[in-house]
């Protein structure tokens, strides 16, 4: 397009920049607003490094949309009843399988062992998708089984966010069956783990669902917060023993964090 195209449709390159910084800056208060609570002009201003008046012109223009709002302390925004109305309408659209694909398939490349993902349906936990290291020794596909909930790690990390009720509801159906030697059937035992994995947001299972089989788990969260799946990594014991484990648990929870971004979880 030439200057002169430019210039008849009133939209120079100059005027293109600064909408899409006016925007940056819009989406920076947005963030700013999410992290903190609740931030005044001055704070808002300080933090995206701009004059007072452009950040007060910003926060005017969300307000009008209801994207923000005053609160009842004198000079303070506060993210307003839009955003609600704006994130409604993501969930619905948004697939934990999708949004998980370069996750899943980056973990399995990095750990080299079998990734997978989980949700719970009834009192069984599920694999919706699937990712292989090429260190896998086996090649069975884990997808669209069902598998015990306290025999395994994804398991473990669903029941562990349950509320009280469903979770004895789960437990009573499902009964505390052992598949190997080391499967859990203590509830005081299982309790205890779950109670751990609650506040450590990583559970692990031993040889528990098969002889020889190891696994770790971390959650995925939705957009209000909620654990709406399970990420794990699973390898032969000999390999991918406890302290293997260790050493990628980290990187699992970190692509955990990721999927639960991509959901719409600010954490």
């Amino acid at each position: 397009m030439s200057n002169g195209e430019q210039k008849s449709n009133g939209r120079g390159a100059g005027e293109a920049t600064g909408g899409v910084q006016s925007v940056d800056r819009a989406v920076s208060v947005l963030e700013i607003l999410a992290r903190e609570g609740s931030a005044g002009v001055s704070e808002v201003a300080a933090e995206i490094g701009v004059h007072k008046s452009t950040a007060f012109r910003l926060l005017a223009a969300l307000e009008e949309r209801d994207l923000v709002e005053q609160n009842s302390e004198r000079g303070k925004y506060q993210l307003g009843f839009g955003i609600l109305r704006l994130a409604s309408a993501i969930p619905g659209h948004l697939d934990m399988v999708r949004q998980a694909r370069p996750v899943v398939d980056d973990l399995a490349q990095r750990f080299d062992e079998t990734i997978n993902l989980a949700v719970i349906r009834e009192h069984y936990s599920v694999h919706v998708q699937q990712a292989l290291g090429s260190a896998a020794v086996a090649s069975q596909n884990w997808v669209g089984q069902l598998t015990p909930l306290h025999a395994t790690s994804s398991g473990k990390i669903l029941l562990a966010h349950l509320d009280e009720e469903e979770l004895e509801g789960v437990l009573a159906a499902a009964g505390l069956k052992a598949y190997t030697e080391h499967t859990i059937t203590s509830r005081t035992t299982l309790m205890a783990q779950l109670a751990e994995a609650r506040t450590t947001g990583f559970a692990t299972a031993f040889e528990e669902l098969e002889t020889g089989l190891n696994a770790a788990a971390v959650p995925v969260r939705d957009h209000t917060g909620a654990v709406i799946g399970a990420l794990s990594v699973a390898g032969p014991a000999y390999r991918f023993d406890k302290a293997r484990i260790e050493e990628i648990a980290d990187d699992l929870k970190e692509g955990g964090a990721r999927i639960s971004q991509r959901m719409g979880w600010l954490g």
